[in-house]
C-alpha cells in the first residue's frame, strides 16, 4: 500500500486557511529539510505578495504566518483584518505576549476559548499571562484547578517554576524548570525560563547552551537572542552579540531596541576605558571643588569672590579675567593674586570655557552652566548616548531614561542591580564624563 504523499510548500500557501494544527504541520515539514526559519520568511514573503489587501480567511492565513516569522505587531495588524475565529484569537494572545501586552493577551486567549479553543495548555498560557501581568494568586487557584487535570506535564512545571521564581523561592523555581525541560525539550516556554533563570543567576554558559536549544524551535524566540547578545557582549565577543542583534532585525526590522544594543555592541568593538585618564580626571575634579578659602588671598580679594558666589577653584577656571575686572573694587592686584595662586595647581582663569570650546577636555571640568542649558543636557534621553548592552539593559531595568535620572543614582545603586558589574560601571563613568557629570555621591 502506498503511504500518502507529505504536503509540500506549495500546497500549504495554496491552502484558503490556516489553523493551529496546520501551522505545526508546517513548521515540521520545513524542519525536516533543514533552514527552517529562512524558509519560513520566504514563505512569508511569497504570502504578503499574493496578498496585498488581505480580509477575512486570507487575513488569518497571512497573520499567522506574520507570527512565525516573528513580525508580530505587524502579525497583530493583519490578524485584526481576518474573522473572527478562534485561530485569531489565539496567535493575536500569542503576538500580544511576544510583545509584553499580558492582559491583552489573557484577554485574547479567553476569547479562544470561547470560540472552541480545545488545546487544554490554552489554560497553563492563560496562568502564565495571569502571572507576567502581577496576577499571582489568580495565577496561582488556576494553576491548582488544573493540577488533577493536567498531572505533571512540562507545561504544568512550567507555571510552577513560574510563581515560584516570582513569590522569591529560587530553588523551587530552578527544580520546577529543570523538570519541566528534562519532560519536555522542545517546550519554548519551558526552554526560555530556564535559560533566563540560569542567566540571572550567573550559570551563563548554561544559559547559553538553553538559549541555543531555543532558536532550533520556531517561531525564533526574540527574547533569546536579545539575552544572547547581552551575554555576548560580556564576555567581550562583540561580533557574536552584533549577529545576534541583526538576527532580530532581519526578523523584525522595526525592533526599536535590538537597533538601539546593535548601534552600542558595534560601538563597543573600538572603545575602551582608559583607566590612566579616569584616575587624571577624578585627580582633577577634587582640585576643582577645593574651596578658596583654602588658599591666603587679601581681603579684598576674598570679600570680592565671595560676593561673586564663586567658591571654588572650579568656579574659577569658569571664569574669564573680564568678568572678575568688571566688578567693584577688583583690580589688577587682586587679578594677579587670583592667577599665582590657580598657577600652583596648574590652571587658569577661564580655563575651563576655552577647553569646552576645543573639546580638548571633554568631561575634565564639571561647569556650572546656566540653568536652562543644564537642565537640557539632564533631559538628554540615555538612547542618544553609547553604553555597553548590558549597561543599557541594566539602566532600562532601573527606569533610568536620561542623564539627569543616572546622576541621581550612586555607584552603590548601581552594583546593586543583578548582572551589572565594574565594567559596565565604568562604561557609565565614561559617557557621563563626556558632558562633564558623574554619578551621586553615597551618602
Amino acid at each position: 500500500m502506498e503511504e500518502t504523499p507529505k504536503e509540500t510548500i506549495s500546497d500549504f500557501i495554496a491552502r484558503d486557511t490556516w489553523t493551529f494544527d496546520d501551522f505545526n504541520q508546517l513548521i515540521e515539514t520545513l524542519s525536516e529539510t533543514g533552514d527552517t526559519a529562512d524558509k519560513l520568511r520566504e514563505l512569508v514573503g511569497k504570502l504578503e505578495a499574493e496578498n496585498p489587501d488581505p480580509k477575512g480567511a486570507s487575513a488569518v492565513k497571512l497573520g499567522i504566518g506574520l507570527y512565525m516569522v516573528s513580525r508580530f505587531q505587524q502579525a497583530l495588524d493583519v490578524l485584526s483584518l481576518g474573522t473572527d475565529n478562534r485561530d485569531r484569537r489565539y496567535f493575536q494572545a500569542q503576538c500580544q505576549k511576544h510583545l509584553g501586552h499580558h492582559e491583552r493577551a489573557i484577554e485574547e486567549l479567553e476569547l479562544a476559548k470561547a470560540r472552541g479553543w480545545e488545546n487544554p495548555d490554552i489554560d497553563l498560557e492563560i496562568v502564565e499571562a495571569l502571572a507576567m501581568a502581577g496576577d499571582l494568586d489568580k495565577a496561582a487557584k488556576n494553576l491548582k484547578s488544573l493540577t488533577s487535570k493536567l498531572g505533571e506535564t512540562s507545561g504544568h512545571l512550567c507555571m510552577q517554576g513560574l510563581l515560584s521564581e516570582l513569590t522569591g523561592e529560587i530553588e523551587a523555581a530552578g527544580q520546577a524548570y529543570e523538570q519541566a525541560v528534562q519532560i519536555d525539550e522542545t517546550n519554548p516556554t519551558a526552554l526560555f525560563r530556564l535559560a533566563y533563570f540560569n542567566d540571572l543567576y550567573g550559570e551563563e554558559e548554561q544559559a547559553m547552551e538553553l538559549y541555543q536549544q531555543c532558536l532550533a524551535l520556531q517561531p525564533v524566540h526574540v527574547g533569546a537572542l536579545m539575552n544572547m547578545a547581552v551575554l555576548y557582549e560580556d564576555a567581550e565577543d562583540y561580533d557574536q552579540a552584533c549577529f545576534c542583534l541583526r538576527r532580530i532585525l532581519a526578523i523584525n526590522p522595526s525592533h526599536w531596541r535590538a537597533r538601539l544594543f546593535l548601534r552600542d555592541a558595534e560601538s563597543s568593538k573600538t572603545m575602551y576605558f582608559d583607566e590612566d585618564r579616569a584616575k587624571l580626571m577624578a585627580q582633577r575634579n577634587a582640585i576643582l571643588e577645593t574651596p578658596v578659602t583654602d588658599f591666603e588671598l587679601s581681603v579684598r580679594a576674598r570679600n570680592c569672590l565671595k560676593k561673586m558666589d564663586i567658591n571654588t577653584l572650579g568656579d574659577l577656571v569658569n571664569t574669564p579675567e573680564t568678568r572678575l575686572l568688571e566688578y567693584k573694587n577688583f583690580g589688577e592686584t587682586s587679578l594677579k593674586e587670583i592667577r599665582d595662586m590657580l598657577a600652583l595647581k596648574g590652571l587658569r582663569l577661564g580655563q575651563a570655557l576655552e577647553d569646552a570650546a576645543t573639546a580638548e577636555l571633554s568631561g575634565m571640568f564639571i561647569s556650572d552652566t546656566p540653568s536652562q542649558a543644564r537642565d537640557g543636557v539632564m533631559a538628554t534621553p540615555l538612547s542618544q548616548i553609547e553604553l555597553s548592552v548590558r549597561a543599557r539593559k541594566a539602566l532600562e531595568t532601573l527606569k533610568i531614561d536620561t542623564l539627569g535620572d543616572l546622576v541621581s543614582r550612586t555607584e552603590a545603586e548601581l552594583l546593586a542591580c543583578r548582572n551589572f558589574g565594574q565594567t559596565s560601571l565604568n562604561t557609565i563613568r565614561q559617557a557621563l564624563g563626556q558632558y562633564g557629570l558623574r554619578l551621586a555621591e553615597s551618602d
